[in-house]
């Protein structure tokens, strides 16, 4: 509907019992259907049962009801359910519901039946009395949110059989009485199929992947204007190019109510709450053609005409879900007597809606311009099923097979219904159908498979593309108008619609023969993938892939929204205008939600980041290619070692792969100059590459400020780390030189420098080298004490010590005790030197 208030979700769901309303499906199993739709049309992301309880639940038949002894809002009931579950005689159940009375058939869930959310009933006594199963509800049965009492099922139902075997009950004409399945398909996979978001459309794809016919359909406006009565129709204005072709039917003899159930049941397959039978009916005509309508009650409009035009900057209107929205020229109003009714193309207004008591309509379908729909929704943060379909472009000749549609359906369920007048139909549009060339051999080529004339005639056929055969080697190829918009535009388009049908796996493979030259080296590439096989293999991280965009309430949280951002005209969301500084930021915002399921988080994410106040040699927002890593873990206890913290860890981490990728850091500098808000300002460092006499920063290390975390709602200790890919790209690479493994054993030895805190570990590091001579093979810092901390030491302030596991090793001896002494000796002089002291015990 155009003032559906229902959000479109992320799939197009497709009933399968809807689906044969449309084609004869007999012989072809729910499976069978999404794997032919997998192979020639789009991928089916899921396929499941609808209702399966229906199976397990029996029609009864209450034969008495009568007042409990000791309940006033109980009644106890005798039931009879045939031989259902080996019963000999009717039931005795106690029911709560207030509209049970004698007489009617109901759905019953007998002792030992399973109902959804894991309720398995049993026989019971209820206030003393004993009741052998339950009366059930819809909710009770996971069919809707309908609770005000019992489901009361057509006289007809079979007793004693189970619901799901009342063609009464689920039965329509065209539509099997069998367990219903849903097919998922997400909406990515359709955008460019306008004539994929309603059920025919698929049935159209099932006709020519299958040759099942598709079953006739009256849509003919024609045949609707002779049921029209005499009098002028409803007055339309169209004063807005955006709106293509409006059309107006006002229908009289009404009966708003419930639906049958049989149009229930379809809409809840596809995720589509019921509410009365006129929405539901707009609902079932948007979803059967994938064209959206609207259904005004007539009583409410202002004036017996409709003006369709833009918004003016100072107006408002209240959507059907009760939220006065502020409006702006750019968006496109559908008004009566000046006053807005409904928001073109997203949502009616609330003035305007149907009620229980509605009994004269005036329907609604129109085709929209896609982009002015978009613009509005996203502006909005309104996208529904309307907006989502009206994006794809549809067709304005679906408009008039929809009006058509609408007033068949309500006839058949009301047969009552009048057409109070003749169809109005406005709007400046031409019926985009047109007419491709195409060569049969230009189809072979293309799919390098032989494929006869004869056989691309009979796809295109099935498909509904009429051909005409200019001469025998060039074809002219009618496009239907419902293909034409946005789809099938060039022969292309034309030869992949003959080579999916066949079926791309049956076509065989041929190997290229051509040369084959190398590619050229991307020094860029290689480095990420050196890095990301260093992450993910050695360091068990897990790679993610985000949006570019930081959402406002994430920002907000992070202290980052006083910075400039690239800002994007038209958001995918409300508060998804800014394009992100640092791709480290995307990751932050999925600490939370991941935390839940596991103690330690380790992911990277390779991406782009934008600084607006920095351009490129095109004046352009400089682009950053940025690999930012998160590592989060439970706080570590308060004696653990000093590299046993997040931030430790996740250096070292940098530092290895760094040094696979062959450029190892030179330097670790502890700097907050440039540091982001939500770093700790005494917890971050910079990594200095040094290469022919320049040095550049190639990676930058923090640990979670404690108020970024807590706003975050995240209680670990968290290190974030970032590599700026050009940077290291532009640093030569460091040849790796391999060595043999000593052949002499060495010693480890601990020491301990006390140094001013000024110092850099770099520094302490580079005296332990030098005092070592040649002997040090690695060291590795595994402590960290300041003395001027608050639990430090108060005669050593200003001072801090560093303490390191030294590996000592001679290439051509063992190494004595006078070895290790020596080398404390030169420590000693080197820490002096720093104006420091190597640490006695």
């Amino acid at each position: 509907m155009c003032a559906s208030s229902h959000s479109s979700e992320h799939a197009v769901k497709i009933s399968y019992r809807w689906l044969s309303r449309h084609v004869d499906l007999a012989g072809l199993a729910p499976q069978d259907v999404a794997n032919d739709l997998t192979l020639h049309t789009a991928e089916v992301e899921g396929l499941h049962a609808f209702a399966p309880v229906l199976e397990r639940v029996v029609v009864g038949h209450v034969l008495e009801r009568a007042k409990h002894p000791d309940a006033d809002k109980l009644s106890v009931c005798r039931v009879d359910v045939g031989t259902a579950g080996g019963a000999t005689e009717p039931l005795q159940i106690v029911c709560g519901a207030p509209n049970v009375a004698g007489g009617q058939r109901v759905a019953v869930a007998l002792a030992g039946t399973e109902l959804p959310g894991d309720v398995k009933i049993k026989k019971s006594k209820i206030r003393g009395v004993e009741s052998n199963g339950m009366i059930c509800s819809e909710r009770e049965l996971g069919l809707g949110d309908e609770h005000n009492g019992i489901w009361v099922l057509p006289e007809g139902a079979h007793v004693g059989k189970a619901v799901l075997a009342s063609t009464e009950l689920l039965g329509a004409p065209g539509v099997a009485s069998a367990l219903d399945w849903v097919i998922e398909i997400d909406n990515k996979s359709l955008t460019h199929r306008p004539d994929l978001w309603g059920h025919r459309g698929f049935a159209r794809e099932l006709q020519a992947i299958r040759g099942a016919a598709l079953k006739p359909l009256a849509l003919d406006l024609a045949a609707l204007s002779k049921r029209a009565g005499a009098g002028a129709p409803f007055a339309v204005r169209v004063d807005s190019p955006a709106c293509l072709r409006y059309l107006a039917l006002e229908l009289d003899g009404v009966a708003n109510g419930r639906s049958p159930d049989w149009l229930r049941f379809l809409l809840l397959a596809v995720g589509q709450r019921p509410i009365d039978v006129l929405v539901d009916v707009s609902n079932f005509v948007m979803l059967d053609l994938g064209q959206p309508n609207h259904v005004f009650d007539r009583r409410n409009l202002p004036k017996r005409s409709i003006e369709v035009r833009q918004a003016r900057a100072s107006e408002s209107l209240t959507t059907l879900d009760g939220v006065a929205r502020a409006l702006e020229p750019a968006d496109l109003l559908i008004c009566s007597g000046d006053a807005p009714v409904a928001l073109a193309g997203v949502m009616g207004g609330d003035a305007c809606k149907v009620a229980p008591d509605t009994a004269s309509i005036l329907l609604e379908v129109a085709s929209f311009q896609p982009a002015v729909v978009r613009r509005t929704a996203q502006r909005l943060a309104l996208r529904t099923d309307a907006s989502a379909r009206f994006e794809k472009n549809l067709a304005p000749t679906l408009a008039g097979e929809a009006v058509a549609h609408f007033a068949n359906v309500l006839a058949e369920l009301q047969p009552g219904v009048r057409i109070a007048s003749p169809l109005a139909d406005a709007g400046q549009w031409k019926d985009p159908a047109r007419t491709l060339a195409l060569r049969p051999a230009r189809v072979r080529a293309l799919l390098g498979h032989d494929v006869d004339d004869a056989r691309i005639e009979q796809i295109l056929g099935r498909l509904d593309l009429g051909v005409t055969k200019r001469t025998p080697t060039e074809w002219d190829v009618r496009i239907p108008s419902i293909r034409a918009t946005k789809d099938l535009a060039i022969e292309q388009d034309l030869v992949e619609e003959v080579g999916r049908i066949i079926g791309y796996g049956a076509i065989p493979e041929r190997p290229l023969v051509a040369p084959i030259a190398p590619a050229p080296r991307d020094e860029r590439r290689e480095l990420v993938r050196a890095l990301q096989d260093r992450l993910s293999g050695t360091h068990a991280f897990h790679e993610t892939l985000s949006y570019s965009f930081l959402p406002q309430a994430l920002g907000d949280k992070l202290g980052v929204l006083g910075e400039s951002f690239v800002e994007v005209v038209n958001p995918v969301s409300e508060g998804w205008q800014r394009v992100r500084r640092s791709v480290a930021t995307s990751l932050l915002g999925l600490l939370e939600p991941n935390l839940l399921h596991a103690s330690e988080i380790r992911v990277y994410e390779v991406g782009k980041a934008y600084l607006p106040e920095r351009a490129n040699e095109h004046g352009e927002p400089l682009e950053l290619h940025e690999l930012a890593l998160v590592l989060a873990q439970p706080k570590p206890a308060a004696d653990a070692r000093y590299d046993a913290g997040a931030l430790q860890r996740l250096k070292a981490i940098v530092e290895d792969a760094l040094r696979d990728a062959g450029r190892p850091a030179s330097r670790w500098l502890a700097s907050s100059d440039g540091a982001p808000p939500w770093a700790h300002p005494k917890r971050c460092a910079v990594a200095q590459l040094e290469r022919a006499g320049s040095t550049s920063i190639v990676a930058s290390l923090a640990e979670l400020n404690p108020h970024t975390a807590r706003a975050l709602g995240v209680s670990a200790d968290v290190a974030v780390a970032s590599l700026w890919i050009d940077a290291l790209v532009a640093a030569p690479r460091t040849a790796r030189r391999y060595a043999a493994l000593p052949k002499f054993p060495g010693t480890l030895v601990d020491v301990a420098l006390s140094v001013p805190t000024a110092r850099a570990a770099a520094e302490v590091e580079g005296a332990i080298r030098s005092a070592g001579k040649d002997l040090v093979r690695t060291l590795r810092l595994f402590d960290l004490y300041e003395f001027d901390s608050p639990a430090g030491e108060k005669a050593g302030a200003g001072r801090k010590s560093l303490a390191y596991a030294v590996e000592l090793v001679a290439e051509g001896r063992t190494l004595a005790e006078k070895d290790t002494q020596r080398f404390l000796e030169r420590l000693a002089r080197e820490a002096e030197a720093l104006g420091g002291e190597l640490r006695r015990a």
